[in-house]
């Protein structure tokens, strides 16, 4: 499945990169904030306090890298909080396809943004966990440009984390210079959080009321943290947007899925360098650490890269976890988009066909839900969309909503008018900047009805962040295993959905129960 997400994604990004370009620095008065580090000195402009570049942890570096994220240095005087940090060290996408953040790229790189509403006051916090298959993405991106939220009562954070094999690598020679092994991103997303809780405050914030956000990558990140020991009590709420959810990493010593075991991975990049321990890894060039390791080539079976089962951080499957009732206690939002994988239709139909032969005889009542005609063009538009995003949030809203945790389930249907053509859906990443409120902004060529459906959306992110409800229980009740409300989001706000796609994710549902 994650094979399958990787050779549509390429197509997806044309689709949204639009959204993701060069950031100028920020302008205003200049206003102050006083971290546990030091003073930041950001920008007030339009209602909203803006600070860029502030770092939660240190650089990742020398003996720190392939380390739990150590603390901050301190610093004396002002510190300029108007330039975003580096991005974390990737192999970015071609820029036709994702023109990404146009931040400079370094192993120095765990830094966060912060936008507060101007003047006193004490507000909900939203933090933001970026996608990317975890080995590109940036929290600098123009979609998630966090002001349009603080003009609604929000405190938005974003930032970045160690990618690729730089966030997720493990080795036996480094479980002798630390507990803590392979999940070095979700470490750094931890700390992220844990600097919220210890600072948000002098930004206005409430370190008693975070929402945990995260898209892709980064809601699988959101259902990660839901399921670590090590994360509960860091947020309060959680929305995790096309986040999967049914996958199985590798553990360390055992492999997954087709992957090998993460240290094993790691001991073969190893041996091809030459480092015999944890001093000669750590000693490697940034650039051999990279090496060619990127977005469609981490998950071979040598050079895979990404979440394992460390028994620590991550301890089971998201799905054993919220099955066990063991999931943080708090409100969810999850969902996934109408057309998650759908522009890639003609891509997709050979892996449909071989993923779904896999169901063995439960194949035929699968492809007779999508093409009750016996044809199979919605078969090869939806079923990989439907198996990866769709049926697993539907899973995990029921289950944790089973487990007695208010939970919303939603589908994100618009498409922005100039892409209304050849019946197209609502590819993979289209939300972000509606439920950023940025479109106006972000998006060339937006349109009166495009942005309006971007202040409905972020209108349901607002609310959820400020009262753990995404509306008032009219327009959006929360989701029950019995009820099955499942929310469409389109120009016109959330109605319950039926039809076609319920009747699919109960095929696929049937066909993963146990037999």
């Amino acid at each position: 499945m994650r094979l399958a997400a990787a050779l549509a994604s390429l197509v997806l990004l044309a689709a949204c990169g639009s959204a993701q370009a060069e950031r100028a620095p920020l302008t205003g008065a200049p206003v102050k904030a006083m971290t546990e580090a030091g003073v930041l000195v950001g920008r007030e402009a339009d209602g909203v306090k803006a600070f860029r570049g502030a770092p939660y942890a240190a650089a990742p570096v020398g003996p720190f890298r392939w380390r739990p994220p150590q603390p901050a240095a301190k610093w004396t005087g002002e510190r300029d909080a108007t330039h975003f940090g580096s991005d974390c060290l990737q192999h970015p996408l071609p820029k036709a396809f994702d023109p990404g953040s146009g931040q400079p790229m370094s192993e120095d790189c765990l830094y966060l943004n912060v936008w507060a509403p101007a003047g006193a006051g004490r507000h909900p916090v939203m933090v933001w966990i970026h996608g990317g298959g975890f080995t590109i993405g940036s929290g600098a991106l123009a979609a998630t440009d966090g002001a349009a939220l603080a003009r609604q009562g929000v405190v938005v954070v974003t930032f970045n984390y160690r990618l690729g094999r730089f966030g997720f690598f493990a080795h036996p020679a480094l479980a002798q210079t630390h507990e803590l092994q392979g999940n070095y991103g979700f470490m750094d997303q931890i700390a992220a959080l844990r600097w919220v809780q210890r600072n948000i405050a002098a930004f206005g914030g409430d370190p008693d009321d975070i929402t945990l956000v995260g898209e892709s990558a980064g809601g699988g990140s959101v259902l990660t943290l839901m399921s670590s020991p090590m994360a509960h009590g860091l947020f309060q709420k959680a929305i995790v947007e096309s986040g999967g959810g049914r996958d199985r990493p590798p553990t360390l010593e055992a492999g997954a899925d087709g992957f090998p075991a993460g240290y094993a991975a790691g001991q073969a990049f190893a041996a091809r360098t030459g480092a015999a321990d944890a001093a000669a890894l750590r000693a490697l060039p940034a650039s051999t650490v990279l090496g060619d390791l990127g977005f469609f080539n981490n998950r071979g079976r040598s050079d895979y890269s990404g979440p394992m089962i460390d028994g620590r951080v991550v301890i089971a499957t998201t799905a054993e976890t919220f099955t066990a009732g063991r999931e943080a206690p708090v409100p969810m939002i999850i969902g996934f988009n109408s057309g998650e994988l759908a522009s890639a239709a003609a891509l997709m139909g050979p892996m449909a066909k071989m993923m779904a032969a896999g169901f063995g005889p439960r194949e035929a009542g699968i492809r007779h839900a999508y093409d009750p005609d016996g044809g199979s063009a919605g078969f090869n538009r939806d079923f990989i969309s439907d198996l990866i995003f769709a049926e697993p949030a539907r899973f995990l809203a029921a289950t944790h909503a089973r487990n007695g945790r208010p939970t919303f389930l939603y589908q994100f249907s618009y498409v922005a008018e100039a892409k209304r053509k050849d019946g197209a859906l609502a590819g993979h990443a289209s939300e972000i900047p509606y439920v950023f409120g940025v479109v106006g902004e972000s998006e060339p060529g937006a349109t009166a009805a495009d942005r309006a459906a971007g202040e409905l959306a972020s209108g349901f992110w607002a609310s959820f962040v400020k009262s753990g409800r995404p509306a008032d229980p009219a327009r959006w009740p929360a989701y029950s295993a019995a009820a099955d409300t499942l929310m469409d989001i389109s120009a016109t706000g959330a109605a319950p959905l039926a039809g076609r796609t319920k009747t699919r994710l109960d095929a696929l549902a049937a066909a993963q129960a146990p037999h």
